[in-house]
């Protein structure tokens, strides 16, 4: 465990894991679900942090409609420390929201972040990895973890690696020299064959103080916000005229809205760490560890496969069978009410299904 007193976790997971559809619903975003077991990913993640951050500093930030959901999944974490959003508006407001809570609670804070939906095996590394993070932080530095690319992943921002840190840990930690968000097949083959580039995995380490003072610098829109939540806090305001203001944001990511022009940037590039987003369901078939000698994998669901190689069986009903005869490389998903079925070199489209429900105002299937 790290001896800072100042380092703090907190958790995004206000998601709605859309490409994970039809499981991931509204009332049940993936965060939420037992996809790779008896935890939920949710409940995976705050017990790996737990390995590093005490309970009471790790927080949560999350949106009213799945705040008692979570809270019920991680009954040891402190009511005060449930951020709540008022309505979605992007990585950069999450970051913000939290960053001005935690710095007026304490103003040497240094914050990390992770998202809820995130599988990582190798936790030696990851502990190993987060207090060289911390280290780096101290040199005014935003820390963000690469992962070594293990295919020409099209579905990843990459990040270029510059010059090495001369002042860094005893883990390799270099500059950043530039990001390049989700490259198309032939970019990202020679990024993942050419070496000096990382997948960015969404987990930041920085101090409170730096990031608000790029915010306040790169995004003076959402800096006015938090300003006058900065005023709340210590002079309560209504809750409407806080909220008005929230809703008055544009969706923006911190990779867009701060990360690929701030100054300061460094890298940690991790491989072994074994690490998934769980963004889809081709990752997810990815994680799981195939059931047979012809790469079917089976989570949760019976079936009888009969020349099928590589292919996906998510079921939710123990009874119920699924048989395949001459398929590869098929998803195949019953959440009950809808039949997922799909080729795994295009589970990112799921999320136009879920798009075009929305604009057809099929609610009960969202």
């Amino acid at each position: 465990m790290t001896n800072s007193n100042h380092t703090y976790a907190v958790i995004m997971a206000g998601g709605g894991g859309t490409r994970l559809w039809p499981l991931s619903r509204r009332k049940t975003p993936k965060q939420a679900l037992k996809l790779l077991g008896e935890k939920t990913l949710f409940q995976s993640t705050v017990e790996r942090l737990e390995g590093f951050f005490p309970l009471e500093r790790i927080l949560v930030v999350t949106i009213a409609e799945q705040a008692e959901l979570l809270k019920a999944q991680a009954p040891t974490l402190l009511e005060e420390n449930f951020i709540i959003e008022k309505a979605p508006r992007g990585t950069a407001s999450v970051v913000g929201l939290a960053a001005t809570i935690l710095h007026q609670r304490d103003p040497e804070a240094i914050m990390a972040i992770f998202p809820a939906d995130h599988f990582i095996r190798n936790h030696d590394l990851f502990y190993h990895l987060l207090e060289a993070a911390v280290e780096t932080t101290e040199k005014d530095y935003l820390v963000t973890l690469g992962i070594t690319p293990t295919f020409p992943a099209t579905g990843y921002g990459y990040i270029q690696r510059g010059e090495k840190l001369p002042e860094s840990s005893a883990y390799p930690v270099y500059k950043v020299k530039r990001f390049k968000e989700k490259p198309g097949k032939e970019e990202a083959y020679e990024m993942s064959v050419r070496g000096g580039y990382s997948w960015n995995s969404g987990m930041f380490i920085w101090k409170t103080e730096t990031i608000l003072a790029e915010i306040a610098q790169q995004m003076p829109k959402l800096n006015a916000v938090l300003d006058e939540i900065t005023a709340s806090l210590l002079d309560p305001k209504p809750a409407s005229v806080v909220d008005a203001l929230w809703l008055s944001l544009e969706s923006e990511t911190i990779d867009y809205g701060i990360m690929e022009n701030a100054e300061k940037v460094a890298v940690l590039p991790a491989s072994g760490l074994d690490w998934s987003d769980v963004g889809n369901w081709d990752s997810l078939y990815d994680v799981v560890l195939p059931n047979d000698s012809q790469g079917n994998v089976v989570v949760k669901g019976k079936m009888i496969a009969e020349n099928t190689r590589e292919t996906l069986v998510y079921g939710t009903n123990e009874k119920r069978l699924i048989v395949t005869i001459g398929v590869d490389d098929l998803i195949i998903v019953d959440s009950g009410d809808v039949l997922l079925i799909a080729n795994r070199d295009q589970a990112q489209d799921v999320r136009k299904i879920v798009g075009k429900l929305k604009e057809e105002n099929k609610e009960e299937y969202l």
